[in-house]
């Protein structure tokens, strides 16, 4: 293995954290970010969704591995531009990350596969999905097709609520063209779990089981969100569930999609839902990329050197690679947003109390620097406080005093103060 650069494209705090394990592994010279934000050390001008710019940045760099964070630059085709050119990249080509761009795709993939997820129709206009609804007696989960910034899923209490998401969507066009095409499904209850691994196509490495927090409010209330925090390892997901995951989810996904010659490489996330009652699981969602926030904690748990297991998959000798290792430990990670998130919110507010934090990483999201070279708010979600510990108790004291120490405008944060509390149980 020769090392080299590494190129992360991206700006959220999932790339941040990326960027920071990868910086660790002695193989790596340096690690630079496209576009990357405030926190992170070496950035390049060059956006996320600029697919000829990045190869033309890539090209330019010795011995350059790309590893890439986000869902858009996946879903315009940046892994088949980079392939085309003989660059060596991380990641699902366009075909294969349809999995997460189109829910419809993904639901009736798993049909197909023999994937157990919740009864589900699809709809391409909205009188069908409403006409649809108004004949169901039970709770409903409304999902616009496209790509949304986690913010496409609309759990729904009644009947009322499921039709004013489908009007959002396809009448209102909130989402743009990704509301073309709805998913109404079965709402599930549970517990849920996240399960990633890493894929070369043929063979899975799983990472540490993690859990999401999606709804912006204590107690899992209001709307969704891209996700308000996480923790790892997620005591829901025992080693009994882990092997029912890998037989019933991970490996069907990666043996349909080698099927389809549209082989699966890169970081596979399966939303998992765990029948409270059963205890079996069944898929609420894919993602074709590392989960965001699932990916600091994990990260900050892992031992093993991230960047020879990226390089394994991108030449396909996975199969070799011996099982990661973690820490034995419980990593949480809270994000603090912008006051109005997931709505509205203000830009360019000056972050205190940044250099106050020692016991915690700060995974920068939605930050830039100004022109005094100041960081300042610069999105939605902002930071990813992340905290580990000896227990749940220890990383979420660790989390919440680091957070508790950053501030920015007059009262301009908000984060939840419930985050890993299932991890207590």
């Amino acid at each position: 293995m020769a090392g080299g650069n590494v190129l992360v494209i991206g700006s959220g705090g999932r790339e941040h954290a990326l960027g920071w394990k990868l910086s660790q592994s002695t193989h790596v010279k340096k690690v630079y970010f496209a576009p990357g934000n405030g926190g992170t050390p070496e950035n390049v001008n060059v956006r996320q969704n600029d697919v000829e710019g990045l190869v033309a940045f890539a090209k330019k760099l010795p011995d350059c591995l790309t590893v890439v964070g986000p869902e858009e630059s996946l879903s315009l085709g940046v892994v088949d531009a980079f392939e085309k050119e003989g660059l060596r990249i991380f990641g699902p080509t366009k075909e294969a990350a349809m999995l997460e761009s189109s829910k419809v795709f993904a639901k009736e993939f798993m049909k197909k596969a023999g994937i157990h997820t919740a009864e589900f129709a699809t709809f391409a206009d909205a009188a069908s999905a409403i006409d649809y609804i108004k004949k169901q007696d039970r709770p409903l989960v409304v999902k616009a097709d496209g790509l949304a910034a986690g913010k496409g899923v609309m759990v729904c209490d009644s009947a009322r609520q499921a039709i004013d998401a489908v009007e959002k969507i396809m009448v209102d066009k909130e989402f743009g063209p990704a509301g073309g095409r709805v998913v109404v499904e079965e709402r599930l209850s549970g517990e849920e779990a996240s399960f990633i691994a890493i894929c070369d196509g043929r063979d899975i490495v799983p990472l540490a089981s993690s859990q999401d927090h999606k709804r912006v409010f204590d107690g899992d209330k209001g709307p969704n969100t891209g996700g308000m925090g996480a923790y790892s390892p997620a005591p829901v997901v025992d080693g009994q569930l882990h092997d029912k995951i890998m037989k019933r989810v991970m490996e069907p996904v990666v043996k349909e999609m080698q099927g389809r010659g549209t082989p699966f490489k890169g970081f596979l996330y399966a939303g998992i839902m765990v029948n409270e009652s059963t205890g079996e699981p069944c898929v609420l969602e894919f993602n074709a990329r590392m989960g965001d926030p699932e990916c600091q904690p994990i990260m900050m748990r892992m031992e093993s050197d991230l960047y020879e297991y990226v390089d394994a998959a991108i030449e396909g000798r996975l199969g070799r690679m011996p099982p990661i290792r973690w820490k034995d430990k419980v990593a949480v990670c809270v994000i603090m947003a912008s006051k109005g998130y997931p709505g509205s919110y203000k830009k360019g507010e000056a972050i205190e109390g940044l250099d106050s934090v020692f016991d915690a990483e700060v995974f920068h999201a939605g930050t830039a620097r100004d022109q005094q070279g100041r960081v300042v708010t610069n999105g939605g979600r902002v930071l990813g406080v992340t905290g580990i510990g000896s227990d749940a108790r220890q990383a979420i004291d660790s989390a919440y005093s680091a957070v508790r120490k950053i501030r920015w405008g007059e009262n301009g944060h908000y984060y939840r103060t419930d985050i890993a509390r299932r991890a207590m149980r």
